[in-house]
């Protein structure tokens, strides 16, 4: 059996920049096309969107759906660069207060602010593919629900987040526009 498809929907944008024979890593959360590719890292992440742009000189290699800081936590535009990268970091501010038995006394505080419980101690966040690129503000892997919901940071799908991580050397500027 054959079947033909067709579509009145554009080619996306990332596909006239692919090499003949080159099929990007895709995914529901975006694509990755970079690996090889030659020029200056940069992370483009649009607020309004909840997008992340990775380009290599002046081409898009990756795009990915994020989710940044909820009402109250809001990510804050602006030019930064990547000053520090962690592939196994655990907040120091969010978490879950836990019991001796591991069980979950408290979810989701902030441990500047939440008083903690008698018998329990604080479980940070674990932030996977961390980079830091304005004080407290990172760009990680985190669960992306394709809305703002976090403190502030910017959350990766998983397998983004690695692309991302392992393309951006210290330095790499981190443009968040609204």
């Amino acid at each position: 059996m054959i079947l033909f498809c067709s579509s009145c929907e554009e080619v996306p944008s990332y596909v006239q920049h692919l090499r003949a024979g080159a099929f990007p890593w895709t995914a529901a959360s975006g694509y990755w096309n970079g690996d090889g590719v030659t020029g200056s890292p940069k992370i483009v992440v649009h607020l309004r969107e909840q997008k992340a742009y990775f380009y290599k000189g002046k081409r898009v290699v990756g795009e990915s759906t994020v989710s940044t800081g909820k009402p109250g936590f809001s990510t804050p535009p602006g030019r930064y660069q990547v000053i520090s990268k962690d592939r196994n970091h655990v907040s120091s501010e969010f978490g879950d207060y836990v019991d001796d038995a591991g069980n979950v006394v408290r979810s989701n505080v902030d441990a500047r602010k939440d008083p903690q419980p008698r018998g329990t101690h604080f479980d940070g966040a674990r932030m996977p593919y961390c980079m830091h690129f304005n004080g407290g503000y990172a760009m990680h892997e985190g669960y992306v629900p394709r809305y703002a919901a976090s403190h502030g940071c910017i959350r990766v799908p998983k397998g983004m987040a690695k692309h991302f991580f392992s393309a951006s050397p210290e330095g790499t500027p981190v443009i968040v526009k609204e």
